[in-house]
């Protein structure tokens, strides 16, 4: 799997502090600065032939997960379902707690039924919080989550992932955040 784009963007972006944190700033979490096509088009074809796509529909996080969620949907003609921050009020509408490394929000997940089958996308796993809440809920629901595929791993995520909900979290590129951002791992 060819990430060359990925990778040089990881390893030359800019890192700046919220309190303890370490943050990263890259195009496709943050959009600073603008996503290139040409680095969209290498992560939406790596995730394509990484994820399992046989699925009812994509369901991605708002916001970190939109763009490159849209564009495979559209590529695989598959829908998108995104877990919005502002709730509707819509009947069966699930109200998901979100922990991440640095905020602590709410999350509503609409329009999911028992029995649909999904791949859940985001662009960064840190804590693994957002991501247990998420997959509790679409279990909640009694739908069936078939893959879980994230761009950037950082931290313990997947692992507190797989031991609270016994899913495992597939990335393209593990880094750790000092300084700068270092290249740990990469996908096969």
């Amino acid at each position: 799997m060819k990430l060359e784009l990925l990778l040089n963007s990881l390893e030359n972006a800019k890192v700046i502090k919220k309190g303890i944190y370490r943050y990263f700033i890259h195009p496709l979490t943050d959009s600073i600065p603008p996503i290139q096509p040409e680095l969209m088009k290498e992560v939406c074809m790596a995730v394509i032939d990484y994820a399992d796509l046989d699925v009812d529909y994509i369901v991605t996080m708002e916001a970190m997960g939109i763009h490159f969620s849209s564009v495979i949907g559209q590529m695989k003609n598959i829908p998108v379902n995104i877990i919005r921050k502002r709730e509707y009020g819509l009947n069966g509408e699930i109200k998901i707690a979100q922990t991440t490394g640095y905020s602590k929000n709410t999350m509503y997940l609409n329009s999911v039924k028992k029995g649909d089958i999904v791949t859940i996308f985001d662009s960064v796993i840190s804590t693994g919080g957002t991501l247990i809440g998420v997959i509790n809920a679409l279990n909640e629901a009694g739908a069936l989550v078939k893959d879980v595929v994230c761009v950037i791993e950082r931290g313990d995520g997947v692992k507190r992932v797989y031991e609270e909900t016994g899913y495992t979290v597939k990335t393209l590129a593990k880094i750790d955040v000092c300084e700068k951002v270092k290249i740990v791992k990469t996908a096969d």
